[in-house]
């Protein structure tokens, strides 16, 4: 049949079995993107089932075990395993906190599995595991109810009855409003429960004897609260079991239903022996309850046939109707005893209470729908309605509806089998299809080209085909179980399996050398053995137990051992195709075409289509997906199908084929409505925004959650997968069937060529963008999203920071819980579920009163989502949603798939496709994929909002916004190289727009400049339009260069009209920063020099010698000092004399840096700048002394460092002290006679030395060799006698006589230092001096009252000029008549000689003196004498 045609086409997965289901009311949301022939393919004629599965490995279920002290029943019946589900009453209602909310269970011996979940948010401790010990469960023996404050769980076992109360989820949120993504469940708290406590628990009474339990039950809550168990007793006839209310005390009473309480009454006189008490007939096989009025009514299906209502309030039998009268020819049915009949229930406001009883009856089964039908006197009769009949499954659960019957079967071949029938107007009696998903394909196909390993494991991987707890235990059961896997994420399970079969078949392989096929062969063959037990495993899970139908939300569910799927309606056209030739043939309307000729066209072409889809092998539909995902044409790859097709005909299908389309009236027509009804291309532009502003809060939080579970995101995406692998199939085999018309030409065209034509130039191009498109959604939604690293995620935000897309939809608000996401999965979670829900409500009913239809809500929402998804619509949030979320090798294949055919945002595309490539580091890739996407950009919506967030007091062109935008990108990636090369192809496109090229301009230089490339940043600063940007990367320019010490280039520049702009940045630059670590001044002259400005660069060498001691009072910045003055000396040098001139800078200037703010006073008044002073001219000499005082600074920090500080700012005048102080005399004298100051602090510093020394110890002595050696000696005496003493006296003494005065005051000034110390003069001063002024001398000597010394000087003075010794005194002719003449000090020798005749003990002196002077007066009488003689 269908499901075996589709497993062999390895390209497919899988499809769907087939079923068919009823048309239903026209209750149709308003949504603009549908037409009205797109909204008649959601009839509803059929159903497809989607399975929600798990795909995370954790276990969620908590285990609890309830012992209650029993020992098993001896010899018991083993119950089969069962499953069912309870809706709230309030589910169907999107502002109800219970709104697609649902729990369901199943159970299997003594445990019982309860799982709540939602559609809307995803509910945490949502999962029990319930094992009660010794006990067995009832099939179908838990029962759940909603009260106003609880959620009551009724539970029976074999042995026991239990009674959970849990809290109602609306009394767990106290507000109205619920903002969390996630919810607590009901079962959040079910651990605190005291399950053994009688107010929970008891055990049913058993009889004497007795080795079974009840074979089923039914169970409700009383108004008062109570309890109530009704349980089928093995002997016949109901035990009640009822437990007190929860919250009161009380004990467990225990009622038994018999049947005499109703014979009584109908035949009183009837003896006791004709009555009897209990008859095996009477045990019940189907048990159901319901309140009705005041009453309570329990309905009993029982083993003889018969359907018995009890009154509960009355313990007595009300009813009695023998089920076999609605069979015809039943008379073998009553002979045997009934075994698996049923008993269903079902009650509207309109029908009233209706009963489905399914009899079960060998090679055939029948429901029949009856309707309780009340009459006096309290007694009730039984309506028939209808009468279904069943096929020969096994039927595993069956559901009533107020219209209908669904039923489970399971049939020969052990597969699920699901149908529905609308009971009402069902006149044929033919059960509607629900395509159920099959168990995957059992045989995989590896093609030459494909590794084994890789495609099982795609296979075993597929988010459609196998549970992670299949896998699991097929892994397990693999390693012979040697270790449990209880918490491993999909990628990892993913490489344990891989390590396990890669680790049995090189255990298995015994030679070392085999060829590369016949390892291939190994390969297949273990993966297969792996891939068969996980297909066991799968087969188990996939075992239904039960429906779920709500009646609320019309949700049908069903229940299977391992998971749960969804029943969905299928749309017209993939109800065609997949539905059961039997079905095909009998459809009395066709749902995609109004014309009943067109109708039948449409048929008999579908008819065709499914020939051709079984004709074709696995290995040309694997070629054909090949074709498809290698971007070969697809008309290409169906000519060579149906080429394979024709030749390997052996059972004449294209011949069939063929004679079938000759019946076929207007082929080219019903080709026509088919792709019109496969294309999903909208003409509306895509709705974006939040939800209605206009709807209340809680409306809005309401719509912002519907839906976005993760069950409801698995369901619909793999809606959205099943859709788009069925429609492929069908675009397959239509492209093939097109081809063939081609080949068969006018014979099958009534029409003729113009038909013909249509075919070729318009059907199949759009059959093959069909198929394309198809495979493209199939090929998105089996793509698992990869898990991104933290650091992607932030340099992906700030990415999209750049583009201003942070705001975008398209970013993810919350992240599932699936592990993995597909890719559908993600976009649909986070962003096309609320565009989804804006677009269903948007013209709809109101929300707070529109009930949540599954069917319509769930087919309105696939298409959307397919309709988002599809490549050839406006929209692009697809591609966008990728982006933000990282997603960068999936969205490379979306593009490289959609690029051959799609014409739809082709730059959009490029620019995603660039994003890419930024993102893996293949930077050129991407510039060539943005610079094609810049010649769409003012057609594509997605790069309008790319560009239109551009926030520029002038709007640039669209291009150009798009450019900036993207040149920002590069930038925060850092690729300098492309950057430029983009800036460079924008600048094209901004011929007229100068402020665009000026920040272009400006981009470049600056990513030129950090690349080093210095003569291009140059050519681009000379290129900028805009003079205050030119001027800002000059300054940058001169900046970088000089940190990076590349002042070759910066020197080297033409800077054509930019000279002064260069020297004034430099200057500022020299002015504003630190001396020592940056050396504009060095640039600036170097800069002057290499245009031979050498006046300028004198000018600023001088500038930069100022500032260094001023600012730099450091030894090195001394040593700066003196070589910038020599820079400065040297450029003076050069020049003509008459210009050998510099204006010198103010000593104390502050220079203002270009573009500081203005300095302020007190007041806060602008400070008013300083008057210009007059100005100084420097010459050559002025030089020169600056040079001079500039290197004895330098001199004296390096003889004494700790000077350095002060020396930097001292005066001529100060430097000589201080260098006197260092005892550098050499250097002193020099910068006296430069500056033409006094020698006199030279030789008093120089003497008072010589004092120390003299009367110092040995320490001095060492440390004065150190200033001795500083100062240049006359003579060297290397004598061993020689001391430090020595040599400064000799330094003394050479000094003294190398630089003489007019009337030695140089002499004076040492001896009157030496007198003033108290230290006796040295021979050879006393005599050097008396010979230049004695009389200075005596007067000192005086000063001092050194009389002595007085007296002697004044006796040898009188001795030279009576000529004795007259030459030591500097007299060159002795007193004579005839020598020129003489004096004597009168004045200082009388002051002289009143001070000897003072002291007693000076008399001998100064007799001698006075006789001394007798002498004298009397020569000096003598010689007047003769002189006058002589006149």
């Amino acid at each position: 049949m269908f499901d075996e045609r589709i497993q062999r086409f390895s390209i497919w997965p899988y499809s769907f079995k087939c079923l068919k289901v009823q048309k239903a009311a026209s209750f149709l949301w308003t949504i603009p993107q549908f037409n009205a022939e797109k909204m008649a393919a959601i009839l509803e004629r059929s159903f497809i089932e989607i399975c929600g599965f798990e795909r995370e490995t954790v276990p969620r279920f908590r285990e609890i075990n309830v012992n209650l002290g029993l020992s098993p029943l001896s010899g018991g019946v083993k119950y089969p395993d069962s499953a069912g589900g309870f809706s709230y009453e309030e589910s169907g209602k999107l502002l109800s906190i219970t709104s697609n909310r649902f729990v369901h269970w199943s159970t299997s011996g003594d445990t019982v599995q309860l799982l709540e979940q939602s559609l809307d948010t995803n509910l945490l401790n949502n999962a029990i595991k319930l094992r009660i010990t010794h006990c067995q469960l009832l099939p179908g023996g838990v029962h759940i109810q909603e009260t106003l404050n609880n959620v009551v769980i009724l539970i029976v076992t074999n042995q026991t009855v239990h009674r959970l109360v849990l809290p109602h989820p609306a009394r767990m949120y106290h507000s109205e409003l619920v903002t969390e993504l996630q919810m607590q469940s009901i079962f959040t708290d079910f651990g605190k429960l005291s399950l053994q406590d009688p107010a929970h628990s008891a055990v049913i009474p058993s009889s004497v004897g007795q080795t079974s339990g009840p074979s089923t039950s039914a169970a409700w809550l009383s108004h008062q609260g109570e309890a109530h168990f009704a349980l089928a007793s093995p002997a016949g006839g109901i035990l009640v079991v009822t437990l007190p209310p929860h919250d009161t005390e009380g004990s467990v009473s225990i009622l038994e239903l018999k049947r005499s309480s109703v014979m009584q009454r109908l035949a009183g006189w009837m003896p006791t022996a004709i009555r009897g008490e209990q008859s095996p007939g009477d045990l019940a096989l189907s048990l159901a309850v319901r309140d009705l009025e005041d009453d309570t009514f329990i309905f009993a299906l029982c083993q003889d046939h018969k359907l018995r209502m009890w009154s509960y309030r009355e313990q007595a039998c009300l009813m009695e109707a023998d089920m076999l009268e609605y069979m015809p020819a039943c008379r073998d049915v009553k002979r045997s005893p009934g075994q698996g009949h049923r008993l269903r229930l079902a009650f509207s406001s309109a029908t009233g209470l209706c009963l489905a009883v399914y009899l079960a009856v060998p090679s055939r089964g029948q429901f029949c729908v009856l309707q309780l039908v009340a009459t006096d006197n309290n007694r009730y009769s039984l309506d028939h309605i209808s009468s279904q009949f069943a096929t020969q499954e096994t039927l595993v659960d069956f559901a009533l509806t107020a219209t209908d019957i669904w039923g489970l079967w399971l049939d020969d071949t052990n597969q699920t089998v699901v149908k529905y029938i609308n009971f009402e107007h069902s006149t044929a009696g033919q059960w509607n299809q629900v395509f159920v998903q099959p168990a995957p394909e059992e045989e995989v196909h590896v093609g030459a080209d494909q590794d084994p390993r890789e495609t099982y494991l795609d296979m075993l991987f597929s988010p459609l085909r196998f549970t992670a707890s299949a896998i699991v235990k097929a892994l397990q059961i693999y390693r012979r179980g040697t270790e449990r896997f209880t918490d491993l994420p999909w990628e990892t399970l993913k490489k344990e399996v891989t390590v396990a079969v890669e680790n049995e078949l090189q255990s298995s392989v015994t030679e070392f050398e085999f060829s590369q096929e016949e390892y291939r062969q190994l390969q297949v063959e273990f993966w297969s053995k792996f891939y068969a037990c996980c297909l066991q495993y799968q087969e188990a899970l996939a075992t239904p137990l039960g429906l779920l139908l709500n009646p609320h939300t019309h949700m049908v569910c069903v229940l299977k051992k391992g998971f749960v799927s969804f029943l969905l309606p299928c749309f017209a056209v993939d109800h065609l195709y997949l539905s059961y030739d039997e079905y095909l043939f009998s459809e009395d309307d066709t749902p995609v075409a109004d014309d009943p000729e067109a109708g039948r066209d449409v048929l008999q072409l579908v008819q065709c289509l499914r020939l051709v889809s079984d004709a074709v092998p696995g290995d040309m539909a694997y070629e054909m997906e090949k074709a498809l995902e290698h971007l070969e044409t697809p008309e290409r790859a169906a000519e060579m199908v149906l080429e394979n097709l024709l030749a390997n005909d052996n059972e004449n299908v294209m011949e069939d084929i063929q004679n079938k389309l000759q019946d076929i009236r207007n082929p080219v027509a019903a080709m026509t409505t088919l792709i019109r009804e496969m294309d999903l291309e909208t003409d509306a532009e895509p709705r974006e925004g939040p939800l209605n502003t206009g709807q209340s809060l809680q409306v809005r939080i309401s719509l912002a959650q519907l839906y976005g579970s993760s069950l409801a995101v698995s369901v619909v995406c793999q809606a959205v997968c099943q859709l788009a692998m069925t429609r492929a199939l069908f675009c397959r085999d239509l492209l093939i069937l097109q081809h063939l018309y081609l080949r068969l030409g006018d014979n099958v065209f009534l029409g003729g060529g113009s038909q013909l034509l249509q075919l070729q130039q318009d059907l199949i191009p759009r059959s093959s963008q069909l198929l394309s498109s198809y495979y493209l959604l199939k090929h998105i939604s089996q793509s698992l999203a990869n898990t991104v690293p933290v650091d992607v995620i932030d340099a992906n935000l700030q990415h999209l920071s750049v583009l201003e897309l942070t705001d975008s939809t398209a970013l993810a608000s919350n992240r599932s819980v699936l592990s993995p996401q597909t890719v559908v999965e993600l976009f649909y979670q986070s962003v096309a579920r609320k565009a989804i829900v804006s677009q269903i409500y948007t013209q709809g009913s109101s929300p707070d009163t529109a009930p949540l239809h599954w069917p319509h809500m769930v087919s309105n929402v696939v298409t959307l989502l397919a309709q988002e998804l599809w490549p050839n619509n406006s929209g692009f949030q697809f591609p966008e949603c990728l982006m933000t979320n990282c997603q960068y090798t999936q969205l490379q294949e979306y593009v490289r798939l959609i690029g051959p055919w799609c014409h739809t945002s082709v730059g959009s595309c490029r620019f995603m496709l660039g994003q890419c490539y930024l993102a893996n580091g293949e930077g050129y890739k991407a510039l060539q994929c943005f610079q094609e996407a810049a010649t769409e950009v003012e057609k594509e919506e997605f790069l309008l909002r790319l560009t239109g967030a551009e926030e520029e007091p002038v709007a640039a062109s669209p291009r150009l916004q798009y450019f900036n935008k993207v040149l920002r990108l590069l930038e925060d990636v850092g690729l300098p190289e492309l950057i430029i090369q983009l800036a460079t192809l924008a600048i094209t496109e901004a011929v007229d727009d100068l402020r665009s090229q000026a920040a272009l301009w400006t981009r470049i230089f600056k990513h030129h400049l950090d690349l080093g490339h210095n003569s291009q940043a140059y050519e681009a600063l000379t290129q900028n339009p805009d003079s205050s940007r030119q001027l800002d990367c000059l300054r940058q320019l001169v900046v970088v260069l000089c940190e990076r010490s590349q002042l070759e280039d910066l020197v080297q520049f033409s800077y054509v009209n930019l000279h002064d702009e260069v020297v004034s940045i430099i200057e500022s630059r020299a002015r504003a920063v630190d001396l020592m670590s940056h050396n504009y001044y060095e640039l600036l002259y170097a800069f002057h020099i290499y245009r031979h400005n050498y006046r300028k660069a004198g000018t600023v060498m001088f500038e930069y010698g100022m500032r260094l001691g001023r600012e730099v009072r450091t030894q090195l910045g001394l040593q700066k000092q003196v070589n910038c003055y020599l820079a400065s000396l040297n450029c003076l040098q050069l020049i003509r004399p008459d210009y050998a001139w510099i204006v010198q800078p103010s000593s104390g200037a502050v220079y203002e840096r270009p573009g500081a703010s203005p300095k302020r006073n007190y007041d806060g008044e602008f400070a008013a700048g300083p008057v210009s002073s007059q100005v100084d001219i420097l010459e050559l000499k002025d030089l020169q002394k600056e040079y001079r005082l500039a290197r004895s600074r330098l001199t004296l920090a390096q003889h004494h460092p700790p000077s350095a500080a002060v020396a930097g700012s001292a005066s001529a005048g100060e430097m000589v002290s201080l260098l006197v102080q260092t005892g550098l005399f050499d250097c002193a004298l020099s910068l006296c006679q430069t500056f033409n100051l006094s020698l006199t602090p030279v030789f008093e510093g120089l003497a008072f030395k010589c004092i120390k020394l003299q009367y110092g110890g040995e320490d001095s002595q060492n440390d004065a060799w150190n200033w001795l050696a500083a100062n240049q000696l006359s003579t060297v005496i290397t004598t061993k006698e020689s001391s430090a003493t020595d040599e400064a006296w000799r330094l003394l003494a050479s000094y003294l006589e190398k630089h003489p005065t007019q009337n030695s005051q140089h002499h004076r000034c040492v001896i009157n230092k030496l007198l003033s110390h108290g230290v006796p003069l040295p021979d050879w001063l006393a005599n050097a001096y008396k010979g230049v002024d004695a009389a200075a001398l005596l007067r000192l000597y005086l000063n001092y009252d050194l009389l002595q010394e007085a007296a002697e000087l004044v006796l040898e003075y009188v001795d030279a000029l009576l000529g004795k010794g007259h030459q030591y005194f500097g007299i060159e002719r002795p007193l004579s008549a005839t020598a020129p003449l003489v004096w004597l000090p009168y004045t200082s020798i009388d002051q002289l000689l009143q001070a000897l005749n003072e002291t007693q003990s000076n008399i001998c002196i100064y007799n001698k003196l006075q006789d001394k002077l007798s002498d004298y007066h009397k020569l000096v009488d003598q010689t007047t004498r003769r002189r006058l003689q002589a006149l």
